[in-house]
């Protein structure tokens, strides 16, 4: 399956110079449920890495990992890329998308720091 990184979701934020018509898909995700799915695409992502970087098996971790989050959300990766395609099409959008994304993401590591 092949899944967007955050890193490669980030590049295309800044080739957003460019403004093209992109049409909205048909399940489009709210700016809060965007936000949602990626911090959990996030999270998923970095726990592949955590798991690559100590050298343990990860590829049925990164199948079974991203088929959970999508199917938590009622989406399958195509209506995420489309959704992220349809963001993509307005940066200032997809900037405070990703802005909600990070403040998620060092909450959670925060609150694991706590515990």
């Amino acid at each position: 399956m092949k899944i967007l990184a955050l890193s490669v979701l980030l590049l295309l934020m800044s080739c957003g110079g460019r403004k093209t018509e992109v049409t909205a898909p048909t399940v489009l995700l709210s700016e809060t449920e965007m936000v949602d799915v990626m911090t959990d695409v996030y999270i998923m992502e970095n726990a592949i890495n955590h798991r690559r970087g100590k050298s343990m098996k990860i590829s049925n971790l990164k199948t079974r990992g991203f088929d959970a989050v999508f199917t938590h959300y009622g989406i399958n990766d195509s209506i995420f890329r489309e959704n992220i395609d349809y963001y993509n099409g307005t940066p200032v959008v997809m900037k405070r998308i990703m802005d909600s994304v990070h403040a998620n993401f060092k909450n959670i590591q925060q609150k694991m720091k706590e515990e």
